[in-house]
C-alpha cells in the first residue's frame, strides 16, 4: 500500500509540476462563473431497478433482452441508488464544482403520468441536498435516453405526439419539486443521435430499425421514416417544457434551460468544394436538425432538400412555439471525423445516407462501413473548432460541454491517457473562451465507472474506479481523479505539457 501511495504522489507530482513546458494556464484564467464538473445517468449508475417502486424502463426491456454484445444490464450498475452519499462526499472531496446526474422518469413517475413516487421523490431530494450541503452547484438531465417501458407500450414513445403532453408534465414535476435548489436544466440527452441509434440502426433502446440498416435484426421499425418523426416530437416535447418553465417557474427559481446533443466536428476529407459543403451539411444534419429548430423555427434547408416529405413539417404555430427555447446548448463531444461528399443515391435511405457523406476516423481511414478504422483518435483542437461554430452560428449562446471523456479498457488506476487528454481538452476550452465562445462548463465523462449505453461494462471512462467483481462495489480514485483535484483545488499550479501521451494528440495534424 505504501508503495502505491508513493508511485501516485510521483506521478501526481510529475503530471502538476513536472520539467516539461507548461501549458500556460490555470483555473484561474477561467471565468469565476465558469464551472469545472463530472457526470453520471440514472440508468448506467443507480441501479437498483427494482426498488422503492420504480417501474422499468426501455434500457431495462433492452438489456433483458440480450441485446448488448456482452449481455450486461444496469440491474445494479455502480449503485449509486445506495451510494450516493459516499459519492458526494468524493466529489466534494475531488474539489469539484459541479455535478451532472439525470432523473429516472420511471423512479419519480412510475407509471409515466401520474402519481409521483414518494420513494423516488425522496431519494432525488436527498441527492440535491446532499450535493448543496457540500457546495456543489447542481446540474439535472430530465431525461437521459431512458424512456419509461410503459409508454414505449402504451404509444409507442417518441413516435407519438402524445409524449409532449405526458414529458412536460413529468418536467412540470421536476421544476416543482426541485427547482428551489437545481437552476441548470437539460431536457434531453444527446437528443440527435439517440434517435438514430433507437430508430434507425437499432443499437439503443427500444432498438428499432428496418433492413439493410440495423446494426443487428430488429423486429420492428423504419429506419427510412422512424427517426425523423422521433426527432419531431422530441423537438416539441423540449419546447413545450422549456416554456412552462419560463412561463411558471424560472422568474422565480431563476434558473436556464436547454438540451444535449452529440457532437463531432468535422473536416473536410480535401479542400475541394464539393468535400466543404459536405462537411458543413454534415453539421446540419448532425447539428442543426436539433439547434435551427429549437432557434430560429424551422429545419436546416440541406434536410429539407434530401430528406424530402419524409421529414415532418412544423406548422406556423408549431414553429413559433419551438424557436428561440434555447437558454443555453448542451455539447457530448469525444473525437472528430474526416468528411467527403458522397452523391447521394437512389433507393431506400436512412439517416446515413440521407447526409450524402462519407466518414472516417481519419484520412488514412476507409469510410466507416467499409472496413475496420485504425482508430478514431482524440482530437482537442476539434472541441476549439466546434465550440466557436456553434457559437458563431447559433447566436452566441452559453455552451456547457457536459460531456467529454477518454476510454478505457484495463481499468488501470494509472490513466496517464485520460490525464493526458483532459489537459489537451481543457485548453482547448479556454483557448475557444479566449477567442469569443460564450463556453461556460467542462463535465468529464465519467465520474465513476458505470454501465455504458454502446458496450456495457467493457469500457471504463471513470474517474473514479469501480470493481464489478467485488459486490461492494468499491471506488478508488484514478490518476485523472487526483490530477483534476489538484488543477481545481491550486488555482495558480501550471499544467504540464505532456503531449506525447496516447490520444492526446491533435487529431487535425494525423
Amino acid at each position: 500500500m505504501a508503495a502505491a501511495i508513493a508511485a501516485f504522489s510521483l506521478l501526481l507530482f510529475l503530471s502538476v509540476q513536472g520539467a516539461s513546458p507548461v501549458l500556460g494556464f490555470t483555473r484561474s484564467d477561467f471565468p469565476e462563473d465558469f464551472v469545472f464538473g463530472s457526470a453520471t445517468s440514472a440508468y448506467q449508475y443507480e441501479g437498483a431497478v427494482a426498488e422503492d417502486g420504480r417501474s422499468p424502463s426501455i434500457w431495462d426491456t433492452f438489456t433483458h433482452a440480450g441485446r448488448m454484445r456482452d449481455k450486461s444490464n444496469g440491474d445494479v450498475a455502480a449503485d449509486g441508488y445506495h451510494k450516493y452519499k459516499d459519492d458526494v462526499k468524493l466529489v466534494a472531496d475531488t474539489n469539484l464544482e459541479a455535478y451532472r446526474f439525470s432523473i429516472s422518469w420511471s423512479r419519480l413517475i412510475p407509471k409515466g403520468r401520474g402519481d409521483v413516487n414518494p420513494q423516488g421523490l425522496e431519494y432525488y431530494n436527498n441527492l440535491i441536498d446532499e450535493l448543496v450541503r457540500h457546495g456543489v452547484q447542481v446540474h439535472v438531465m430530465m431525461c437521459h435516453l431512458d424512456l419509461p417501458q410503459v409508454l414505449e407500450d402504451e404509444y409507442s414513445g417518441w413516435l407519438s405526439p402524445r409524449i409532449v403532453e405526458d414529458f412536460t408534465a413529468y418536467a412540470d414535476v421536476c421544476f416543482r419539486e426541485f427547482g428551489d435548489r437545481v437552476s441548470y436544466w437539460t431536457t434531453l440527452d444527446e437528443a440527435n443521435v439517440a434517435t438514430v441509434a433507437s430508430y434507425d440502426n437499432g443499437q439503443f433502446a427500444p432498438g428499432r430499425c428496418s433492413d439493410p440498416f440495423g446494426v443487428t435484426k430488429c423486429t420492428v421499425g423504419n429506419s427510412s421514416v422512424e427517426p425523423y418523426i422521433a426527432q419531431h416530437n422530441t423537438l416539441l416535447a423540449h419546447a413545450s417544457a422549456a416554456r412552462l418553465y419560463r412561463g411558471k417557474y424560472q422568474a422565480m427559481q431563476k434558473g436556464v434551460i436547454g438540451i444535449n446533443i452529440f457532437t463531432m466536428w468535422s473536416y473536410p476529407l480535401t479542400n475541394s468544394t464539393a468535400d466543404l459543403k459536405a462537411s458543413q451539411r454534415f453539421r446540419d444534419f448532425y447539428f442543426g436538425w436539433v439547434l435551427e429548430p429549437l432557434v430560429f423555427g424551422d429545419y436546416p434547408q440541406a434536410m429539407k432538400k434530401n430528406v424530402g416529405s419524409r421529414l415532418p413539417p412544423f406548422t406556423k404555430i408549431q414553429s413559433e412555439a419551438i424557436r428561440d427555447t434555447l437558454d443555453f446548448i448542451g455539447i457530448n463531444y469525444y473525437y472528430s471525423l474526416y468528411v467527403n461528399d458522397h452523391p447521394l443515391e437512389k433507393g431506400i435511405h436512412d439517416f446515413a445516407l440521407d447526409i450524402s457523406v462519407e466518414c472516417r476516423g481519419s484520412r488514412i481511414d476507409p469510410p466507416i462501413g467499409q472496413g475496420r478504422p485504425t482508430s478514431i483518435p482524440a482530437d482537442p483542437e476539434g472541441l476549439q473548432l466546434l465550440v466557436e461554430y456553434l457559437n458563431e452560428a447559433y447566436g452566441n449562446l452559453p455552451i456547457y460541454i457536459q460531456e467529454t471523456g477518454y476510454e478505457t479498457k484495463n481499468g488501470s488506476l494509472h490513466d496517464t491517457d485520460r490525464v493526458g487528454y483532459m489537459k489537451n481538452h481543457i485548453r482547448s476550452t479556454l483557448t475557444a473562451l479566449r477567442n469569443g465562445a460564450n463556453v461556460k462548463g467542462y463535465f468529464a465523462w465519467s465520474f465513476t465507472d458505470m454501465f455504458e449505453f454502446g458496450s456495457g461494462f467493457r469500457s471504463q471512462y471513470g474517474l473514479y474506479r469501480v470493481d464489478f467483481e467485488d459486490e461492494a462495489l468499491p471506488r478508488q480514485a484514478r490518476l485523472s481523479a487526483r490530477w483534476y483535484s489538484e488543477f481545481l483545488k491550486n488555482k495558480e499550479i501550471q499544467i504540464s505539457e505532456e503531449n506525447e501521451l496516447d490520444g492526446a494528440g491533435s487529431h487535425a495534424q494525423q
